[in-house]
């Protein structure tokens, strides 16, 4: 990064509910080997948030957390029960992810900068992927992070017929999902389309190109109780 950075911003989206967890919590408040998931979630940006030894060396990373309103109360609760009270900026969320980004990106004043969105339930995030993603949307703007699809892939068609691809020519798509702020802005001006899965669909449909970065296997986000079944991984469903 050049001499001036880039301020840095972090969108941590997580109102996920506990149905496919088969749990009555919320899956972002979930305990994971003793802490709530999305708290994991947050250290690992925290990791990299702290300025360097230097002057410049590093610039410290603004998080918003998006919430569901509703949930606001049980998230202060849980972090005074594990001590745990980060320099977050809370949010409400909408009823879609399209909606809550978009409460979030409102809730930055900042007219430059780089900001990254990343699932709140993805609590294995390395900071080194964290790191790529800011440094590569520095460079072009955008920064998607993505796995290889390691299984056979087939396409069925509405007729029920299927077909065997190229899994070569796929990617399995992660968050952080980077991109430069002000492109981000005029990308979440549009009007939202059904087919908005992630922000990555949302800046292609509004003109902007994106690079992809190579994620982790490990940057799994969590879904279902088997999605815990990984070395280091044990949750607490009480």
């Amino acid at each position: 990064m050049n001499s001036q950075p880039d301020q840095l911003f972090a969108i941590i989206v997580a109102g996920g509910s506990g149905s496919r967890m088969k749990s009555d919590v919320p899956k972002q408040f979930l305990l994971l080997n003793g802490k709530p998931i999305l708290q994991h979630t947050i250290e690992r940006f925290l990791a990299i948030s702290s300025p360097g030894d230097q002057p410049g060396q590093r610039t410290a990373i603004q998080l918003i957390l998006v919430l569901p309103a509703s949930d606001f109360t049980t998230w202060q609760a849980l972090c005074e029960q594990h001590n745990f009270h980060p320099p977050v900026q809370m949010v409400a969320g909408g009823a879609t992810r399209f909606q809550s980004v978009r409460n979030g990106l409102n809730a930055i004043d900042a007219v430059k900068g780089l900001v990254a969105v990343h699932d709140g339930v993805r609590p294995f995030v390395s900071p080194t992927i964290i790191q790529s993603s800011f440094e590569t949307a520095a460079r072009t703007g955008s920064a998607v992070t993505c796995v290889p699809v390691k299984d056979s892939v087939r396409v069925v068609t509405a007729d029920g017929v299927s077909q065997a691809v190229d899994r070569a020519q796929y990617r399995l798509v992660q968050t952080p999902q980077t991109f430069a702020l002000n492109l981000f802005r005029q990308a979440f001006q549009i009007k939202e389309q059904p087919f908005f899965t992630d922000c990555a669909s949302v800046m292609e449909y509004s003109g902007f190109p994106i690079t992809l970065i190579e994620g982790s296997y490990d940057n799994i986000k969590i879904t279902t109780p088997d999605d815990l079944r990984q070395p280091g991984g044990s949750a607490d469903y009480s």
